[in-house]
């Protein structure tokens, strides 16, 4: 038993009551690694919520150390939205609106990020966290749809409620024929047509098979290309055809059930191991801020701990990337308030003349790449090296937030 019945309830009313967490839409997939390119299976999780201000945190005071992703006003990180340890267990969730039974009157909710933080401490395997989901004293104060990686090559969903859940094996053909499954906000086992995020569920699947068509499934495809993704699958509209000419030509666009949308704080992917590699190359893919103006910085365990300081909480408990990431984003969304949250100038993000804010800063990520990947293969042919990681993070630090700056002409 992970927590003695007596005192869970106790337990997780106090966290509610310290730090309630509203849940909002999120575009989330897992795939197993037999749909890879690389055999290593993957989590993705574009986040939306009602905490813009994310970072991240390295946790080491349980059965496994850990990083995971935190809303920057967790003073007591709490509660954990993705991550990954040392097992080379990683996971993630997307709310759902879709599963409490009608006769459900449980008055505790948003405990996902509980459990998370929780799995993450506790578990190794898939198998491990859907024996804790049993375990657990009901109701568990969730309606969830948690996607779960392991360093087995374990991949899974687990569609959960206050008191049962399903699970759905993406190993399994029968379950998931391509490899992968997609969800968003409401579960398959849930009632008919209601939750949401049916538009960016059908945005995401079209992604996904056009992609599988072409090839595997790749870490880039799912940290670039769905995060950042500007088709809206009802509309049959690509905002990233036919781009205005200049960045003065203002372009303000409806910008509702896009993937990314003007609640998504970060965007996630945990890339897996496969069977006979090091736990602790398992590596996190992480854009913290609204993705087309962030920049992805991957994450491994160091043994002490370091992580770059730009995503750290620094005096004001924001991260310094984040920061910058809401900065830019203010410049691409409508200044007026009745409008913020649904219109976007096209013309501010890309236009013709490449002087838009995201095509600005793709050069910046671009360099991070290189270098990362350059890195990983090194790491995957000789073994990890604790130093270079480090020093890795020292470079990301002394570089990264003065290089958008540069190209954006941003004043410190």
């Amino acid at each position: 038993m992970y927590i003695k019945k007596k005192y869970f309830q106790a337990f997780l009313v106090l966290i509610l009551i310290l730090n309630h967490s509203e849940g909002l839409p999120c575009t989330t997939a897992v795939v197993s690694g037999k749909a890879t390119n690389d055999g290593r299976p993957l989590l993705l999780k574009n986040r939306d919520t009602g905490e813009l201000q994310n970072r991240i945190v390295f946790f080491s005071d349980g059965k496994y150390r850990f990083i995971g992703l935190v809303n920057s006003p967790d003073k007591n990180n709490h509660e954990v939205w993705v991550g990954f340890n040392e097992a080379g267990f990683g996971i993630m969730n997307s709310a759902s609106y879709n599963l409490k039974s009608s006769d459900d009157t449980t008055k505790i909710s948003d405990l996902e990020g509980v459990i998370m933080k929780m799995a993450l401490d506790k578990c190794a395997t898939v198998d491990d966290f859907e024996k804790m989901l049993e375990d657990l004293p009901k109701p568990l104060g969730v309606e969830a749809n948690f996607g779960v990686i392991d360093a087995y090559g374990g991949a899974a969903y687990f569609e959960t409620n206050n008191f049962d859940y399903i699970k759905y094996d993406v190993n399994d053909p029968d379950i998931a024929p391509e490899g992968y499954l997609i969800r968003t906000n409401y579960s398959f086992a849930g009632k008919e047509n209601k939750g949401y995020g049916y538009i960016r569920y059908a945005t995401a699947a079209g992604l996904f098979e056009n992609q599988i068509k072409d090839g595997k499934i790749s870490f880039e495809f799912l940290i670039n290309d769905v995060p950042r993704c500007l088709v809206h699958s009802f509309t049959n509209t690509d905002l990233a055809e036919n781009l205005p000419e200049s960045v003065n030509d203002k372009d303000y666009v409806y910008f509702r059930d896009y993937i990314p949308r003007y609640s998504t704080s970060a965007a996630v992917v945990v890339q897996g191991i496969k069977e006979d590699e090091s736990p602790l190359l398992t590596t996190m893919w992480t854009i913290l801020g609204f993705p087309l103006t962030s920049v992805t910085i991957p994450l491994w365990l160091a043994d002490d701990g370091s992580l770059p300081a730009i995503l750290m909480g620094n005096e004001s408990g924001n991260a310094p990337l984040c920061d910058l990431a809401l900065q830019l984003k203010d410049k691409v969304f409508s200044s007026q308030n009745d409008a913020r949250e649904n219109y976007i100038n096209v013309s501010a993000l890309m236009n013709k003349e490449n002087t838009g804010v995201y095509q600005k800063i793709i050069p910046v990520e671009e360099q991070i790449m290189k270098h990362a990947l350059k890195s990983l293969d090194k790491w995957r042919s000789s073994g990890l090296v604790e130093n270079e990681i480090k020093k890795f993070y020292q470079w990301i630090d002394a570089t990264v937030i003065e290089n958008i700056n540069s190209k954006l002409k941003i004043e410190n």
